[in-house]
């Protein structure tokens, strides 16, 4: 099975090696057909510390890194 890539913006860089990303969805109401706007983090691993705020990165499915990283920067 492939592994899910997601493109989202980078939202903190505090931690060593650690990226927190926001990924957007959007998707119309399935009743009203409003466009609605979902966000979700996920916590990246970014080996060199080379992502700073406010970057446009993707980021892919990965074994668990840690508790709470599953997800590696693979591009920005």
């Amino acid at each position: 099975m492939p592994k899910r890539i997601l493109a989202g913006v980078v939202t903190s860089n505090q931690n060593e090696q650690t990226v927190t990303v926001s990924v957007e969805r959007r998707y119309k109401h399935p009743l009203l057909q409003k466009t609605i706007r979902k966000s979700k983090k996920y916590r990246a691993h970014d080996e060199q510390n080379a992502f700073n705020v406010g970057d446009q990165v993707r980021i892919q499915e990965c074994a668990p890194r840690s508790k709470t990283k599953r997800w590696e920067v693979i591009a920005s």
